[in-house]
Formats: structure tokens, C-alpha cells, sequence
């Protein structure tokens, strides 16, 4: 009797593959997708209608330039324009207690590398190639003349 425990099963009758998904690769285009945020919807005071705060702009503008706009359909942007709202509370009114959901809807379009990853979503920049090794200054010797003269 060899070994210890069963004798391992066969690999090609496994069930589960574990096979990894592809990622979906996007590549930046530049251009402006997506509504601009709606005008009138967040009330009056002083019968003067109420502009959305400065930080809400530059989030809704950050996503209408993103690259993963290219996928979103138009619930997409109603969704966003939602969560706008409570971007814009949060901001203007000191409620952070709307951070915590604004973060968990962003995370659903990919806002932060560790979203990207889970959603399997890439944003590739055609602008980086393969890194050039980057040069010696003058007067700076390499390593190994450096490994001969001390080991003589």
C-alpha cells in the first residue's frame, strides 16, 4: 500500500474549470458622452433655481469623458444622474451619511482599479508603449564593474 489517502481522480473529469474570463478591453477616445446634468431638478431658494455644487459637476463631467462611457446605455445614465442627486446632497448639504451609497453605485461602472478589475474591464492607453530602460546618467558605471573592483 503506497502513499496516503485515495489515489488522486482523473483531471479531465473535473466539474469545475476555474477557466479565467477575458477581460473587455477599452480603448479612450476623447469624446463626451452621455446628458448634461438636468436643470431645475434640484429646486428654487429665493426663487432663484439651485446650481448643482462644483464637485458634482467635475464627478458627472469626469464620467461623461471616461472611457468606460463608451458602454453605458441610457438606464446607465439615468442611474448616474440618481446618484448624481446624492452627490450633490452630500456636498452641498454636508450629508455624508450618502457617501457610503455613492461609492457602491460608482463601483457598479468601474470608478476605481479595484472595480475595474472585478468587473473584468480594462482601459488600455494607446499612448503607453513598452518602456524604454531608462538611461545611466553620465559618470555612473553598471553594477558589475562596480561587483569586479570590490571582489578584485
Amino acid at each position: 500500500m503506497a502513499g496516503r489517502g485515495p489515489a488522486p481522480k482523473d483531471p479531465s473529469k473535473r466539474r469545475r474549470r476555474n477557466a479565467t474570463e477575458p477581460q473587455t478591453v477599452i480603448t479612450p477616445d476623447d469624446e463626451l458622452r452621455g446628458p448634461e446634468l438636468p436643470a431645475g431638478v434640484l429646486g428654487e431658494e429665493d426663487g432663484v433655481p439651485v446650481e448643482w455644487h462644483p464637485m458634482t459637476q467635475l464627478w458627472w463631467d469626469s464620467w461623461r469623458t471616461s472611457p468606460l462611457a463608451q458602454t453605458f446605455m441610457e438606464t446607465d445614465w439615468l442611474f448616474l444622474i440618481d446618484t448624481a442627486l446624492m452627490h450633490h446632497t452630500m456636498w452641498a448639504k454636508g450629508r455624508w451619511e450618502f457617501a457610503s451609497e455613492v461609492r457602491l453605485r460608482a463601483a457598479k461602472f468601474g470608478a476605481t482599479p479595484e472595480d475595474r478589475a472585478r468587473l473584468k474591464l480594462k482601459v488600455d492607453d494607446p499612448t503607453n508603449g513598452p518602456q524604454r530602460p531608462a538611461q545611466a546618467p553620465a559618470g555612473v558605471t553598471d553594477i558589475t564593474s562596480r561587483r569586479a573592483r570590490l571582489t578584485g
